[in-house]
């Protein structure tokens, strides 16, 4: 992959019926306070970050990545990561840690922690941000992100969760929903919440992409992408198929060798429209009028990142092979991604129970098998029950390192936020830790402008300084 990438993952909290529902807020906090307070999993956040981020309400963590509370659920941000491999692994550190505490707390068996999208109740989201560094001066005119529109609407075909019926959220300016047919299975979990294209606000309008401009390193040379439209996915092997064909197809962006003439008429509708497609042709209309299917869109980019960008690493090799092998599945052997892609999986386990037990697909019983499918209790969530196919089920268990939750990438500035998280957890010294900096004080700053570099040099030399603790009353 070579290039920086994280990913941020919002967990849905479920109680047993032998734990009072008042406590779904009060679990996140339990959690949060047990990481930084007993199992020393980080270091805790002593300053506020904005409005809604007091003192204590996060930190980061001996990983490098991050984990605090966002509007009453936890939030896990991984490390910043170079390579496909790492960004699978680290991405996974977020349920260990989170299943690790439940066990230590004793509440494994009241409390989950559940890796979806959707609050099946309350028709609320969860959102799975991805951030992709890029080169300041790669040109985003309209045709390539139109363009880039049209990759991230159709890669739902093997990036989707899946989800049993549907949402139907208010756009920005409040328009009531027009009434739609009923949907009993759709590929995506965030294709419904998603209202506009590129945006600004995250909350109040959520788009494919989010447009604020914040690098988190030296935006002299580099952008952050954000994306937004992601599903969670319990699959690693799918979610590397997401991270890497993105980055796959943001390189191609970089060097001018994106597809012409391939941009949707409409991007948003396109990618509900895919999402609840019962026919799963998955026909979208592009903007000259002509009309194409979801598969053939990825096959195109495929077909240019084979051409352009084969060879340039093993990893990125391991990554063409299998995103042509899962494109040639869905057309023709979707039995072969059982364990691979989510909502194939999820598809499998529903068709079966909906023949057993002789049911509906608007029984109820069929959002509380979705919503298990997503649980990161290995004892206990449906998708850890499946076994898939020799490639993917070796991918599947490659990326599980449990060091990952204490030890941070080795190839990356998150080494360098490390060595000073584990530093500030031993002393009294007053400190700020940022992604792109840290502080001992208000006034020292060591600032960390390119994610590239580890700093572990620098960041030793600037904790080694001699300094005295401020006491009250001296």
């Amino acid at each position: 992959m070579d290039r920086i990438v994280g990913i941020e993952t919002e967990y849905g909290c479920l109680l047993s019926e032998d734990e009072p529902h008042g406590n779904s807020e009060l679990w996140p906090a339990k959690v949060k306070n047990y990481l930084f307070r007993k199992a020393d999993a980080g270091t805790i956040d002593l300053h506020y970050r904005d409005y809604e981020e007091p003192p204590g309400n996060g930190g980061f963590l001996l990983n490098g990545g991050r984990l605090y509370l966002d509007m009453g659920h936890i939030e896990y941000a991984s490390p910043e990561c170079l390579h496909l491999h790492d960004l699978v692994t680290y991405e996974l550190a977020g349920d260990d840690l989170l299943q690790s505490s439940l066990v230590a707390l004793g509440a494994e068996d009241r409390v989950s922690f559940i890796k979806n999208n959707v609050d099946h109740h309350t028709g609320a989201t969860f959102g799975c941000h991805e951030n992709y560094l890029m080169k300041r001066e790669a040109q985003f005119t309209p045709p390539i992100l139109g363009t880039l529109l049209t990759f991230l609407a159709t890669r739902q075909i093997f990036t989707g969760a899946g989800r049993v019926g549907q949402s139907n959220p208010l756009a920005f300016d409040f328009e009531p929903p027009r009434p739609e047919a009923q949907v009993n299975f759709q590929l995506s979990q965030r294709a419904d919440h998603i209202v506009n294209d590129i945006y600004q606000w995250v909350q109040f309008n959520r788009a494919i992409i989010n447009a604020r401009d914040e690098p988190l390193a030296d935006y002299r040379k580099y952008r952050r992408l954000h994306l937004l439209i992601g599903d969670s996915n319990m699959s690693p092997y799918a979610n590397a198929l997401k991270i890497g064909t993105t980055a796959c197809v943001l390189s191609l962006l970089e060097e001018g060798r994106l597809p012409r003439n391939l941009v949707l008429a409409d991007a948003v509708q396109s990618t509900r429209d895919i999402s609840r497609d019962p026919t799963q042709m998955w026909i979208v209309r592009l903007e000259n009028g002509k009309t194409i299917g979801a598969l053939d869109v990825q096959w195109e980019f495929h077909h240019l990142a084979q051409k352009y960008l084969r060879n340039t690493s093993a990893e990125t090799n391991w990554l063409l092979e299998n995103w042509g092998f899962v494109l040639e599945a869905i057309a023709h052997n979707r039995h072969a991604l059982i364990g691979g892609v989510d909502w194939i999986t999820k598809k499998w386990l529903l068709d079966a129970f909906v023949e057993s037990e002789g049911l509906s697909w608007d029984d109820p019983w069929l959002q509380s098998i979705d919503l298990e499918y997503h649980n990161i209790d290995p004892r206990r969530g449906l998708f850890f029950g499946v076994t898939p196919g020799k490639g993917i089920a070796e991918w599947n268990n490659s990326v599980r390192r449990p060091s990952a939750t204490h030890v941070p990438p080795v190839n990356t500035r998150a080494s360098g936020r490390a060595r000073a998280v584990a530093f500030f957890q031993t002393c009294n010294f007053p400190y700020v830790i940022n992604w792109d900096s840290i502080a001992c004080d208000s006034r020292d700053f060591l600032i960390m402008g390119n994610p590239f570099e580890t700093y572990n040099d620098e960041v030793e030399r600037f904790l080694s300084k001699p300094r005295t603790v401020n006491v009250a009353g001296d």
